[in-house]
């Protein structure tokens, strides 16, 4: 058992080799977390929203497990 808050592991590796189904899940589980962070004055801007999943997936892309 681990921690429920935390995107598992093989779904982490799963996405940095670009699995779009992995890829889709790490999203998922953010989803809450990027709708907050784009609030702007009670409505969701998305633009912001867009920018914030695509800057989320270029890191995925990038991270590397040395």
């Amino acid at each position: 058992m681990g921690n429920t808050n935390l995107v598992p592991y093989e779904t982490i590796v799963r996405a940095t080799n670009d699995e779009p189904e992995a890829v889709e899940e790490v999203l998922w589980h953010y989803s809450r977390r990027i709708r907050f962070a784009t609030l702007e004055n009670g409505h969701i801007n998305p633009d912001t929203e867009d920018s914030i999943r695509q800057r989320l997936i270029t890191a995925l892309f990038q991270f590397r497990f040395d």
